[in-house]
C-alpha cells in the first residue's frame, strides 16, 4: 500500500479527516474517563506526536498514531506504572502544564481504517512513531500494549497471556509481536492500564448484555470480565495491558 506518513504538524488539515476511519473500538472503551478527557488535547496541543497515513491514490486518512511526550525518570520510578494507559496520558498533560521537560515518548494509539487492514499497515505507523521519537531526541519509546487477540479468551490470566510464545520465540498475540519484531521488549504487565465504571444501566446500553447477575461478565472486545454489582447498581471493567519498552 502506497501510504504518505506525516506529522499532524506538517498537515493541520487532516485534524478532522484523522476521526473519520472505519474503526470497531468496543464502545465500553469510549467510555474511559481519562481517555474521553485527553485524547482530543494530543490532537490539539502536541500535533507533532500525532502521525497521519493517508493513501497515496485516494489521498484517504487511512491510519493514525498517537504518542505523548513525558517525563519518566524524574519520577524514580523503578519500573513502568501499573497504571498504564491511564497514567502516561495524565503525566504526559500534567508535564506539559508545568513545563516539565521530557525524556521518554509514550506510544498511545495505533488505529487503522478497517479497508487497510492486514496489509502491514500498523507495523508501518509503529515504525514512524520510533523515527518520529528518534527525529526529536529521544532515547526509547514506551508502549502500553492492548493485545488484540487477548479478548477471544477473557478468562485467561493476563501474566500467562502476554509471555506466550510460538515455536520461532515470538509472542503468541499479533500486537505484541509486530512490537517485538520492531525491536520492542515486554518489560512487564499494567495489571490496571485503564479503568471504565458506570452504571449497570450504561453497560447495558454499551454492550447488549443484561448485566443482572453479580459477578464476572464476558463481555464482547474485553479483555478481562467486567465485575458487575447489580444490587448495587454499578459495573467496573479494569484493564491489563503490557508494558513493551522500544530503545532507540
Amino acid at each position: 500500500m502506497d501510504l504518505k506518513i506525516t506529522t499532524l504538524a506538517e498537515r493541520p488539515e487532516l485534524a478532522g479527516p484523522l476521526w473519520s476511519m472505519a474503526e470497531d473500538w468496543p464502545e465500553f472503551i469510549l467510555h474511559d474517563p481519562v481517555g474521553w478527557s485527553l485524547i482530543g488535547r494530543i490532537v490539539a496541543d502536541l500535533p507533532e506526536y500525532v502521525l497521519v497515513a493517508t493513501d497515496e491514490d485516494s489521498a484517504k486518512v487511512v491510519a493514525r498514531a498517537f504518542s505523548v511526550p513525558l517525563a519518566l525518570r524524574p519520577r524514580g520510578e523503578p519500573a513502568l506504572p501499573d497504571g498504564g494507559w491511564d497514567q502516561v496520558l495524565l503525566w504526559a498533560f500534567s508535564d506539559l502544564r508545568h513545563g516539565k521537560e521530557p525524556d521518554t515518548v509514550s506510544a498511545i494509539e495505533i488505529t487503522v481504517d478497517e479497508a487497510a487492514r492486514g496489509k502491514g499497515v500498523s507495523a508501518r505507523m509503529l515504525a514512524a512513531m520510533r523515527d518520529n521519537a528518534r527525529a526529536r531526541g529521544f532515547r526509547e519509546v514506551i508502549a502500553p500494549v492492548r493485545p488484540n487477540a487477548k479478548h477471544l479468551e477473557p478468562a485467561t490470566p493476563i501474566d500467562e497471556y502476554a509471555h506466550r510464545t510460538r515455536e520461532d520465540g515470538l509472542p503468541h498475540d499479533p500486537w505484541l509481536r509486530v512490537h517485538v519484531r520492531a525491536g520492542g521488549v515486554i518489560e512487564k504487565v499494567a495489571h490496571a492500564s485503564m479503568t471504565v465504571s458506570g452504571s449497570t444501566a450504561q453497560w447495558r446500553e454499551w454492550t447488549g448484555l443484561p448485566f443482572d447477575k453479580e459477578g464476572p461478565v464476558e463481555v464482547p472486545g474485553a479483555l478481562v470480565p467486567v465485575h458487575c454489582e447489580p444490587e448495587r447498581g454499578y459495573g467496573v471493567y479494569v484493564e491489563p495491558n503490557v508494558w513493551v519498552r522500544h530503545t532507540l
